[in-house]
């Protein structure tokens, strides 16, 4: 009998995913192991596994469509077997259009509200009005008439749907196309009028108009749940910020002799950013307060420690973590922080690997970038900002000497974290990196 093949859930969070790419197609042999599609996530991209073994009968979400867990995504018939008319398609998932906002949106801007669409009308007829009686114009397009006495009854809109839009009236106005014989405003209706006519000015918040060479970019599963999680957490966790800069040159130094006998030996070469992680890591085993995450009526202290990594890609921002890190050496970490990356690159995380962080660490450093805070990551309740190391002047036993100095920002939860346990960590990290050796032992 047929078997559906359903959308899974590939991460803890995911409710819905969107088909990248179909790998087999219909009609091809489907053996149990196979990758069959490509599913995007709101953490990653990854491959879906057969379960079953047989021929794909039919395809029920295309490409690019998306469908909530569950979702019967295929059927998997049997050899010489046919499709069952109560294998019913499951219709893809469509982006609903956004509510109108109170206030009027400038013509062009991103996810407009589009009317329905109005018929072309025939050459030489009365445009088509809209429900209301009037010309089907945009809000912009209505000023513009007015400031430059176009009649919009008299014109055709080449916007969606028929509607009349900027361009249209600014052409009829080089045309010099009038407006009929205005009737008198009374006095109380003379200030709108006047207002009308002034410049438009866009509200607080709306994007600003769209030209031709603007381009529309549709937000992908993982783009929008980073953008909806991260408003989530700005604007439900109180957030607090501490800075401290560092002297990264004794971490500069140890980490130059270590790979300078990588050299030699064809061993592994440490980053900068592999001796921060284990720094974080001892200095939350020292101030075990600052692992944990706040859970409703209670505070949740982790016995495991767990640093997520962020890693820029394509699609935006992922946090694969190193589990148990505790337990683990400089050099484990390093060669787990460089696979977990280049497999982050190549969308080929598995769910688990994004699952056990206690906390964040994020490295701007490579980009320049001197200094920053950043958004916790829920549940967590810190995440660490690392800048970049810096050649400047500073002062030692009273003289102006140059140093290579690095700041770091710690964002916390205030719920989970008062300032004494932030300065106590950030405290903790500032000693490990300023005597490296300390991570050695």
């Amino acid at each position: 009998m047929p078997i559906s093949l359903e959308m899974p859930k590939l991460s803890d969070t995911m409710t819905e995913g969107t088909v990248v790419r179909w790998l087999k197609a219909e009609g091809d042999r489907v053996e149990i192991g196979d990758e069959i599609a490509e599913i995007e996530t709101d953490k990653a991209t990854m491959a879906m596994e057969a379960f079953d073994e047989g021929v794909l009968g039919k395809i029920m979400i295309p490409e690019g469509g998306k469908a909530p867990i569950g979702s019967v995504l295929a059927v998997i018939l049997e050899e010489g077997e046919s499709l069952e008319e109560s294998a019913s398609p499951v219709p893809v998932k469509k982006e609903s259009a956004p509510a109108p906002a109170a206030a009027p949106v400038a013509e062009g801007a991103l996810n407009p509200v589009v009317p329905s669409p109005v018929p072309p009308r025939p050459s030489g007829d009365d445009p088509t009005p809209s429900p209301g009686g009037r010309a089907l114009a945009s809000p912009l397009a209505r000023k513009i008439a007015t400031a430059h006495g176009v009649d919009l009854t008299d014109l055709t809109g080449s916007g969606p749907g028929g509607r009349i839009v900027r361009k249209d009236v600014e052409a009829a106005a080089d045309r010099g196309t009038p407006l009929p014989s205005p009737v008198p405003a009374s006095p109380a209706s003379a200030p709108v009028a006047a207002s009308a006519a002034s410049a438009p000015v866009a509200p607080a918040g709306v994007v600003p108009t769209v030209t031709a060479e603007d381009q529309r970019i549709e937000l992908s599963t993982m783009r929008r749940i980073i953008a909806d999680r991260l408003l989530a957490s700005k604007t439900s966790i109180p957030h607090f910020y501490l800075h401290l800069e560092v002297d990264s040159a004794p971490l500069m130094a140890i980490r130059e002799q270590i790979n300078a006998q990588a050299e030699i030996t064809h061993g592994n070469k440490y980053t900068v950013n592999d001796f921060i992680l284990k720094a974080v890591i001892n200095a939350l085993q020292a101030v075990p307060a600052a692992n944990a995450a706040f859970n409703g009526d209670h505070i949740v202290q982790f016995a495991r420690i767990g640093i997520a990594v962020a890693v820029a890609v394509e699609d935006g921002l992922v946090t694969p973590v190193v589990k148990n890190a505790a337990e683990k050496s400089l050099l484990q970490i390093s060669r787990e922080v460089k696979d977990l990356a280049v497999r982050a690159r190549d969308k080929a995380l598995r769910p688990d690997e994004f699952d056990g962080g206690t906390m964040t660490v994020s490295n701007l450093g490579a980009y320049g970038i001197e200094s920053f805070d950043a958004i916790v990551n829920p549940p967590q309740a810190a995440i660490l900002s690392i800048g970049a190391i810096v050649e400047k002047p500073v002062v030692a036993d009273g003289k102006i000497v140059p140093g290579q100095r690095m700041n770091l920002g710690l964002s916390c939860d205030h719920r989970v974290v008062d300032g004494a346990v932030g300065a106590a960590l950030l405290g903790e990290i500032k000693k490990l990196i300023e005597n490296p050796a300390l991570m050695l032992v």
